[in-house]
């Protein structure tokens, strides 16, 4: 690990909230988007009102998180296993620690690791009962990891695939303290690579990355942290990323500004439905600005959950992307008290949310 960079950081009481909102966050999202992931945007109206999914109290309790949270957790857990490394005064490679945290994921749901992959001892996370179910992983997460081979950028498996596999997954990254935005940058490239090899994977959640590292001192702001992300995603040479996270800028300010009125179908039609790495970014930032007129965090992470959640397309990575970049910019005091509730896995997502902590902040 690089600890040469110090991240400003007044507040550790702060640092240790962003960190457990920016987790519980995403999983909030997750579960609400998780309940019309296959629907399309008449479906959801058309099961919840003109107004669509907006509350848990419109669903069944509690709330299953999917593959989003799941894998976001065996991010944090290999990340948990260097850092432990790390402090004991040992190296370890960061991308085959995560490596092997994701082919300990995949034993959960249910397949068998390939004969030329090494199987380790169980860790605390595997034996969490709530995240043992299959809940609509991504093909490609799956079949990359069912190759046996760790892949890299330079040997990619899946080599044509930018699935939203990897944006999902890849908050924690920037929740690392006391490192650069550069090697946050290529350790969430480098984790995305194990199973995606299209550039517009890697760079889409290494951009996603940066926007939450970028967002984790105090007083950051969501208006600089998405220039910045823009000009990460130009600076990347994927064309599509570019223009993606360019228009979810532009179209959250045409908006507040009053030029455009806000729909689903014309967040649709500028930025995607979020099935592919760039358009679940860009859906996801979009609907953190499209809502930054709250005039309480709360009510900010509640409408801009709703905008995320309802529309044709990923409904469950849109939200818990939007749900990520929340937390991380308020801290807990975004997170409604009775959503933290009504969702299934909120005691693991918590408890592994100060794992990080302890090996990070202490």
């Amino acid at each position: 690990m690089n600890n040469s960079v110090p991240l400003p950081q007044a507040d550790p009481d702060l640092f240790r909230s962003k960190v457990r909102a920016c987790l519980l966050g995403g999983a909030l999202g997750d579960a609400l988007g998780y309940a019309v992931e296959f629907d399309s945007l008449n479906g959801i109206r058309a099961r919840f009102g003109s107004g669509g999914l907006t509350e848990f109290s419109q669903l069944d309790a509690p709330a299953p998180v999917s593959d989003d949270t799941q894998m976001t957790l065996y991010t944090v857990d290999g990340l948990v296993e260097v850092l432990q490394w790390a402090n004991d005064g040992v190296g370890a490679d960061e991308t085959a620690c995560l490596w092997l945290a994701y082919l300990r994921w995949l034993k959960t749901q249910g397949e068998a690791l390939p004969a030329n992959a090494p199987d380790q001892p169980d860790r605390w996370i595997d034996g969490q009962e709530v995240l043992r179910h299959r809940r609509a992983p991504g093909n490609a997460c799956l079949s990359g990891l069912l190759t046996g081979e760790m892949g890299t950028k330079q040997r990619p498996v899946n080599a044509e695939s930018k699935g939203c596999g990897t944006v999902m997954r890849s908050a924690p990254f920037g929740l690392l303290p006391y490192v650069s935005d550069e090697t946050v940058y290529k350790f969430s490239a480098d984790g995305a690579a194990l199973t995606h090899g299209h550039p517009s994977a890697l760079h889409s959640a290494a951009v996603f990355s940066a926007l939450v590292h970028d967002l984790l001192p105090s007083g950051a702001a969501l208006g600089d942290a998405a220039a910045a992300a823009v000009e990460r995603a130009t600076a990347s040479g994927v064309p599509e990323l570019a223009e993606r996270v360019a228009a979810a800028v532009r179209l959250a300010a045409e908006e507040r500004a009053g030029e455009a009125h806000p729909s689903p179908e014309r967040m649709k039609q500028a930025l995607g439905e979020g099935w592919v790495a760039e358009e679940a970014l860009a859906i996801g930032l979009y609907a953190a600005l499209a809502a930054a007129d709250a005039d309480t965090p709360q009510e900010h992470f509640r409408r801009a959950v709703a905008v995320a959640v309802n529309h044709d397309g990923d409904s469950d990575s849109t939200a818990s992307v939007a749900g990520n970049i929340l937390g991380v910019l308020y801290g807990m005091d975004a997170l409604p008290a009775d959503w933290l509730q009504a969702i299934d896995a909120g005691e693991t997502v918590a408890s592994m949310a100060d794992a990080f902590i302890g090996v990070t902040a202490g």
